[in-house]
């Protein structure tokens, strides 16, 4: 199973651990500790996905469950007309982040800020986020990793003046969290709430 590279720290740790409890027989604390590995492999795990071809599509930037839909959401980056997807992901969901297009990024804006539940709405606008635009040809999307209760670490491996390719990876948020992508109005939504998406595979939107 291939492993997200910012996840290799965080099973080593226990799995050295995990070594060493069981060299003195400390059986309990080293059967504790197996089961902490064996969760934080799954969390970081990062399996390829197939990206659709059709250059018309808007993919997920994550896996997870669609858990709002808004026509005109407040601090949008793009003013009225604007539409919001919210997609929650659990501790059980895989965290790595793909561009939900091919383009080039326009701006990354960072905010710090609170650490509420990622499945509360207000965490959409309180919480501490990263936020990143993508153009090509004169349309522009934006998406928002977005921090949760346990989540502390967002990371975005992108620049502004990259170029990235529609199911790129381009960062991961650690633990659980939020994701919140920006769509003009003309976007044909293809999701609904409660949908469960696949970050890079699933489709959410299709340009006009």
């Amino acid at each position: 199973m291939p492993i997200a590279r910012d996840g290799w720290p965080y099973i080593l740790v226990p799995a050295i651990l995990v070594a060493i409890c069981f060299y003195f027989r400390w059986t309990w604390a080293g059967a504790a500790l197996l089961v902490v590995t064996a969760f934080m492999v799954n969390f970081f795990r990062d399996p390829e996905r197939k990206i659709p071809d059709d250059p018309g599509v808007i993919v997920s930037p994550g896996d997870g469950k669609v858990v709002q839909i808004l026509d005109v959401p407040e601090r949008n980056p793009f003013g009225p007309g604007t539409r919001q997807i919210s997609i929650f992901l659990s501790v059980f969901d895989v965290h790595v982040n793909r561009a939900p297009m091919a383009g080039t990024v326009q701006e990354v804006w960072y905010n710090p800020g609170k650490f509420l539940a990622a499945w509360n709405h207000k965490a959409s606008l309180d919480n501490e986020q990263n936020r990143a635009t993508i153009e090509q040809g004169g349309f522009r999307i934006a998406f928002t990793q977005i921090a949760g209760a346990i989540a502390r670490r967002i990371v975005f491996t992108k620049k502004v003046g990259d170029r990235v390719e529609r199911g790129e990876r381009v960062g991961m948020i650690k633990f659980g969290s939020r994701v919140d992508i920006f769509l003009p109005a003309d976007v044909i939504i293809a999701v609904k709430v409660g949908d469960r998406v696949q970050g890079g595979s699933s489709i959410i939107g299709r340009r006009p």
